[in-house]
């Protein structure tokens, strides 16, 4: 992906080497990079949340002693090159489509547990979306484990990760993700699991019309691209995590989809570049 010589968002904290407790949040696949590596050593699900819960990190403010690598870096900048991306795509699609202003999100950069409005951030949880305080949250060193744990590499897979959870703010931007959590929250956990499913699949769609218009505004990316954010979408699919965790996926528990129906979205969102394709929340099950 060529970015060289492209701005750097300047709506980012970095919180890296500073820590924060408390309960933590929803990320888009750091569970389930857990729940790998424990039901593979034999642990169960109970197992799974003594240890994502045991990794809360360091006493809220605490500074630790911390040196970014050059590699972490490199992804830091990058990071805010893509945000940067985001800013510029949505802000112009959200004025051609009389949508009303974009408004700017703000990433946040953090090692081990960060505070936030919907609780404190682990690395473990991977990244995620704040809706209210409309902020990314991303431990950079979730790349790595995408690269060592779920063989998902490459600029172009990193960038689709973070456009995902931008997706996530366009959501609450346009009014469809308050919509849908108030339906979540007097659902059966068996139909708010479908639900989300809709909340992450459209995500992934736009990312994929950032992708169509960040291309058409910049001429970045090459070959091999689509295939990077593909391989990344197949790998973080609900039936792939959990036949890699247990040798079988329960399709009742899937809260982002099968990799068919995410590398489906995101090529879509790609493809036609028209929010209005993006409407997962009219679609039954067997049309997603």
């Amino acid at each position: 992906m060529r970015m060289d010589g492209r701005r750097e968002s300047q709506n980012v904290e970095d919180r890296r080497g500073l820590s924060g407790g408390g309960k933590a949040g929803i990320g888009l696949g750091g569970i389930a990079i857990v729940a790998i590596l424990t039901l593979l050593m034999g642990g169960n699900l109970g197992d799974v949340f003594r240890s994502v819960e045991s990794m809360g990190g360091l006493s809220a403010g605490q500074e630790a002693s911390y040196q970014p690598t050059a590699e972490n870096e490199a992804l830091a900048k990058f990071s805010r090159q893509i945000l940067a991306s985001t800013e510029d795509v949505w802000s112009s699609y959200f004025k051609k489509n009389n949508l009303g202003t974009y408004q700017n999100p703000t990433l946040v950069l953090y090692t081990g547990t960060t505070s936030t409005s919907c609780g404190t951030g682990q690395a473990a949880m991977g990244p995620f979306y704040c809706s209210a305080d409309q902020k990314l949250y991303i431990d950079l060193s979730f790349f790595s484990s995408m690269r060592s744990q779920l063989g998902a590499d490459g600029d172009f897979a990193y960038a689709y990760v973070i456009a995902h959870e931008v997706g996530h703010h366009v959501q609450n931007l346009l009014g469809t993700l308050g919509q849908a959590h108030q339906q979540m929250a007097r659902m059966s956990s068996k139909d708010s699991n479908r639900m989300s499913v809709r909340i992450e699949l459209q995500a992934d769609f736009y990312a994929g019309v950032w992708a169509h218009y960040e291309n058409s505004m910049f001429t970045s990316i090459e070959d091999g691209d689509l295939e990077e954010a593909i391989r990344c979408a197949s790998v973080i699919g609900d039936d792939y995590l959990q036949k890699k965790a247990q040798g079988y996926a329960v399709e009742e528990s899937f809260t982002h989809g099968t990799a068919a129906q995410r590398m489906r979205w995101l090529k879509k969102g790609m493809q036609s570049g028209d929010v209005r394709q993006g409407n997962t929340f009219a679609l039954n099950d067997s049309q997603l």
